[in-house]
């Protein structure tokens, strides 16, 4: 065998525990036992141990240095495996052991505090994974900034000044947009009413078999948090249910269906290889924003939506299908960043990317952040957090350490905003298909053209491939005045 094929077939053995040691992740959120917390957070380290050791194996270096690329495949395959292998190395074994054993016992302090309303429960423990990610970024920097380093996890290649750039741009539109539709004379009702759980999870179901999900690969069920969890053959999907607002658990799945269709929808020769995932959370956040808002919250669909929705529950209290769209994009200053309306999202996600910056850079410490969020909460959106699962501990990101996460929401939305544009343009009929509950067009047109490539290519490069344009936040923006302007009728 040649060098490149040793290093595959070494390769090969790491994805597969790494989807292992990912299936355990979501076992811990939906069905394990409570009291398995500690039981867990061992399991956990043990498999990081195994993982960053096989990761860090000297022999992948002298595969990398013998390793020859016979086309652009092998070449991106080569220079993933390099990426990781020199990432991996400068972080020390004890620190990715002591990592994935904190965060795995965090994520249960968390729950259990943001059921209580206890930030003073989870603090002390968010204190420690910080303390455990400055020194991760410390290593992962080698004397660059702190907070890159981590983004570079999660949308490699970008830094945080580019997404402070793009932040900055959209800011004046986003807030404009919003004081014209909270000030608006008309203003669409809220849906009201009891919708009980086992009604819910049943058009949940509905929802994800339009959008298209693969039953044979995946399955649904409830988390505190909603995610996607999987790839491959076993990609899953979770959602949660509100029985006073079944949007929560619709379009919770909705988006996490978009998730999931991306990682079931690479090509099958990419698996158990650096290609057979997604090529960042940004481009990830694309497919699940695009399945939720462009194509899940469009006039087409909801109308769809309405008549499934008036039959299961015997009745809606909106009357009719337009009143129905309208309601599904109603905005309101709410407190919860996965309910947040499509204007103000991003104004959510900003307040999460300054905070996290300050959090790395030690220039806010942790026993002060329930002050710094409500304060820049109020001045954000004019409204006081009532509560701290309102505020603070609604989002589980920092207690599973994913700092670097949170701005690439917004480069989702940005990258949907571009995706949509040219979804449109090659599609324009389908609508047609969306008002009958089937996405399979656009579907079918984003995995051809960006889902099955998986990680062949860098972010940027792969969406200008779909798109045939430069990636710029203008499409989403000029997206959202359109839809909103038509809303409220201004």
């Amino acid at each position: 065998m040649s060098a490149f094929d040793d290093l595959l077939a070494f390769q090969r053995q790491i994805e597969a525990l790494s989807s292992v040691a990912e299936r355990l992740g979501w076992d811990q959120e939906t069905v394990m036992p409570r009291g398995a917390v500690e039981q867990r957070a061992e399991e956990m380290a043990a498999m990081e141990a195994v993982l960053h050791e096989r990761r860090t194996d000297p022999r992948i270096g002298e595969w990398l240095d013998r390793a020859e690329a016979e086309d652009d495949e092998d070449a991106r395959i080569l220079e993933l495996i390099g990426r990781d292998y020199r990432r991996a190395s400068r972080i020390p074994s004890r620190l990715a052991t002591e990592l994935a054993r904190q965060t795995s016992l965090a994520q249960g302090i968390w729950a259990d505090a943001r059921a209580k309303d206890a930030p003073e429960d989870f603090l002390p423990v968010l204190n420690d994974i910080l303390m455990l990610k400055r020194e991760e970024a410390a290593a992962l920097a080698d004397g660059g900034d702190l907070y890159d380093a981590l983004l570079d996890d999660y949308e490699p290649g970008t830094t945080q000044a580019e997404i402070a750039a793009l932040f900055d741009a959209m800011r004046p539109r986003l807030v404009a947009l919003r004081e014209d539709v909270l000030g608006a004379a008309h203003q669409p009702e809220p849906l009201t009413g009891h919708f009980p759980l086992k009604t819910q999870m049943r058009l949940a179901r509905t929802c994800a078999t339009a959008f298209g999900y693969d039953w044979t690969c995946g399955r649904l069920d409830i988390a505190v948090h909603p995610f996607s969890s999987g790839r491959w053959q076993d990609s899953r999907i979770t959602t949660r249910v509100v029985e006073s607002d079944p949007f929560n658990c619709l379009y919770s799945t909705i988006h996490e269906v978009g998730h999931s269709s991306y990682e079931l929808g690479i090509d099958s020769d990419h698996a158990f290889t650096p290609l057979g995932r997604g090529v960042s959370m940004g481009v990830h956040e694309s497919q699940s924003r695009i399945y939720e808002n462009q194509l899940g919250r469009s006039r087409a669909f909801t109308g769809w939506l309405y008549q499934r929705m008036s039959d299961a529950f015997g009745g809606l209290s909106v009357s009719d299908a337009d009143a129905f769209y309208e309601t599904a994009n109603r905005v309101t200053p709410g407190f919860i960043r996965t309910e947040a309306d499509e204007i103000q999202y991003n104004l959510h996600i900003m307040l999460r990317f300054d905070l996290e910056r300050d959090l790395i850079s030690g220039r806010l410490d942790v026993e002060d952040l329930v002050e710094a969020w409500n304060a820049r909460f109020l001045k954000d959106f004019g409204v006081a957090v009532d509560r701290p699962a309102n505020g603070v501990l609604q989002d589980v990101h920092w207690a599973v350490g994913l700092f670097g996460y949170f701005p690439t929401y917004a480069l989702g939305n940005v990258y949907a905003g571009c995706l949509h544009a040219a979804l449109r343009a090659a599609v324009p009929d389908l609508d047609e298909a969306l008002a009958r509950g089937e996405a399979d067009p656009a579907v079918e047109w984003l995995r051809e053209n960006l889902q099955r490539h998986g990680g062949l290519y860098p972010p940027r490069e792969l969406l200008q491939r779909a798109t045939g344009a430069e990636i710029s936040e203008k499409p989403l923006l000029d997206y959202l005045e359109d839809k909103f302007s038509a809303i409220y009728r201004l």
